[in-house]
């Protein structure tokens, strides 16, 4: 009877660290290993939060068609890409949204935004429901159609081309990110 026990004990903890793979989970999001899109499986680059003034605001994921550390590669790729912001706080509301990622615009073209002034307001539009805390934003980049703009599942708008998605994505990976550790994290690093 020990020795059954001893082999269920043992098979029970060589199992746990298989069963736990495919997911990790960050401040209570789930983050799968993989993303289909359109039919082609992603991976997961890397996940990390975004917070500002000590709190959390969402926790971002982005999956690639395999992984890489290499910020510029990811920004310039014409490739199936998609950027996962899960909303984790309260705090957050429509204007800050449009905010930060007005900002985030500025920073990934130091300041001019005379390239995609119409996607950018277009994408601004995105944020303009009220957002709470559970709320998920898919920003999925298809080659040949542009940046489709999800929330919570319902596709809102598809915008812009390749040029729209290197600035979009540069909020995150561009030499002035949204957040310094987040794009290591959004790199896997």
């Amino acid at each position: 009877m020990r020795s059954l026990f001893n082999f269920l004990l043992v098979f029970s903890l060589a199992l746990g660290p298989v069963m736990s793979i495919g997911a990790r989970t960050l401040d209570g999001v789930n983050i799968p290993e993989t993303y289909k899109l359109d039919g082609k499986t992603l991976v997961l680059n890397g996940a990390g939060d975004r917070s500002k003034w000590f709190m959390d605001q969402y926790v971002a994921s982005l999956y690639l068609p395999e992984e890489t550390t290499d910020a510029r590669a990811i920004i310039n790729a014409d490739e199936p890409q998609v950027l996962i912001l899960h909303i984790v706080s309260d705090m957050i509301t429509s204007e800050r949204m449009k905010d930060a990622t007005m900002e985030g615009f500025r920073n990934s073209t130091d300041g001019d935004l005379s390239a995609i002034p119409e996607e950018v307001y277009t994408f601004l539009d995105v944020f303009s429901d009220e957002i709470n805390k559970g709320d998920t934003f898919e920003l999925a980049y298809l080659p040949g159609n542009g940046v489709r703009a999800s929330k919570n599942g319902k596709e809102l708008a598809t915008i812009g081309d390749l040029r729209f998605k290197k600035i979009l994505f540069g909020i995150w990976l561009s030499d002035k990110p949204a957040q310094k550790d987040l794009k290591k994290e959004l790199l896997g690093k």
